[in-house]
């Protein structure tokens, strides 16, 4: 695929969309919550449990990515478990430790609600050339190690 011709655009303009790509982006993780039952931090840890994958998550380690309180993961956790996303599983080499395993059906219920948004997310990607889909990546990955260092420098209680 030959690269598009795309119209100039200065770093305020991509600012610009770029915060109007996350203020939607906010509203539509509300309505997706809404959707499958839970609050959008209880979506958003969930979300971290399933990105984890095999190699299965603490609390603590849920805490820290969601800034919150190990308490306040206590009654995410307990809300997820309660609405069958989670369950909790002993730690095999720390018995104090447990680790949060995402349901296969929960997983399956939300992947269906975000099916049809990244389908489309997939399409617009056609429309951009292996490089230009290589500089997107390069650019969300630094933005998003960008964003996670501030929330750290300047979001976290002392």
């Amino acid at each position: 695929m030959h690269a598009k011709s795309r119209p100039a655009a200065t770093p305020e303009q991509a600012l610009s969309a770029m915060d109007q790509l996350i203020a939607t982006h906010l509203v539509g993780q509300h309505e997706i919550a809404q959707q499958v039952g839970l609050s959008v931090t209880d979506l958003t840890c969930f979300a971290y449990v399933i990105e984890a994958g095999e190699n299965l998550p603490t609390a603590g380690d849920l805490a820290a990515r969601v800034h919150v309180t190990t308490g306040a993961v206590t009654g995410i956790l307990n809300r997820l478990e309660r609405a069958g996303y989670i369950t909790r599983r002993p730690d095999p080499t720390d018995r104090r430790r447990i680790r949060v395993a995402a349901q296969p059906d929960a997983v399956a219920r939300v992947r269906e609600v975000y099916e049809p948004y990244y389908a489309r997310l997939t399409h617009l990607f056609a429309d951009y050339s292996p490089d230009e889909i290589a500089v997107l990546h390069d650019w969300f990955t630094r933005a998003s190690t960008l964003a996670a260092t501030y929330l750290e420098e300047h979001c976290r209680p002392d």
